[in-house]
């Protein structure tokens, strides 16, 4: 009777293989999803603010596309509607966007391969959620394809651009957008993508505590615009005092391809 040989079974593929092999594109649109949901909200109530100040559809669908910062379009959009003076208007946002110094100082080094137009096109569309994301993923994975950055950043961007123009055009049908609870949106969202990276880290934890606690301190202080940014700098220097000894060195010399 003659033997059948029959080949080994096949070993299961992990999940993490699984994903990677999915089209950059697609994988990017993925993780661009849960903060879609958070923008576009958040970007609508913008929006309607907007129109109820008087001010055109077109500004403020070339805020959200050329300023692209939450915070500072709103803390601009309530300038206008008081008439401040544009000088006034460009400190403040100024400082309200002096956080990015940071998120730059963070990331860089997973882009120190890239060229300087690649470079510039991503620091333009750098905000705190997708600083958010990018860290987590860099994190599992310091090799990431660019087509993978870029759909997930053009992905949010757009979002953010298209809940403002949706926000205008139905401003005379919303009136109240803190009733809504619309304002909750992106605070919410980036609290579930910031737990989801610290939650299992007693260090980032450790630091998410100071830099929150922080912030709410000194505003309660009076600092308001100022207390996010001095919060972030003393909690990255606590975390960095305590990391262990040549944990610094270990991201070093990776490429952000």
């Amino acid at each position: 009777m003659r033997s059948v040989a029959t080949d080994p079974p096949a070993p299961a593929r992990p999940a993490a293989a699984g994903a990677a092999a999915r089209p950059a594109w697609a994988a990017g649109f993925g993780q661009a999803v849960p903060v879609m949901l958070g923008y576009v909200p958040v970007a609508f109530a913008f929006g309607v603010l907007g129109h109820t100040a008087g001010l055109p559809w077109w500004a403020m669908v070339a805020m959200s596309a050329f300023v692209y910062g939450g915070s500072s379009q709103f803390a601009a959009l309530q300038l206008l509607t008081v008439g401040a003076a544009p000088y006034a208007i460009v400190l403040t946002t100024f400082v309200v966007n002096l956080r990015h110094l940071l998120l730059s100082a963070a990331i860089a080094p997973r882009l120190a391969g890239w060229r300087r137009r690649e470079q510039a096109l991503f620091a333009y569309e750098l905000t705190d959620e997708a600083f958010a994301v990018h860290s987590a993923q860099y994190a599992e994975r310091p090799v990431r394809p660019r087509a993978e950055v870029f759909t997930f950043n053009t992905a949010v961007h757009g979002s953010w651009v298209a809940g403002t123009l949706a926000g205008v055009l139905a401003g005379d049908l919303v009136t109240n957008v803190e009733a809504l609870g619309l304002d909750y949106a992106l605070p919410a969202m980036f609290m579930a993508l910031l737990a989801a990276g610290v939650i299992a880290d007693r260090r980032g934890l450790a630091v998410a505590a100071v830099a929150g606690g922080g912030a709410v301190a000194l505003t309660l202080l009076g600092l308001h615009y100022w207390a996010v940014l001095v919060a972030a700098a003393v909690a990255a220097t606590f975390g960095l005092a305590i990391a262990p000894r040549g944990a610094a060195m270990e991201t070093e010399g990776v490429p952000g391809r």
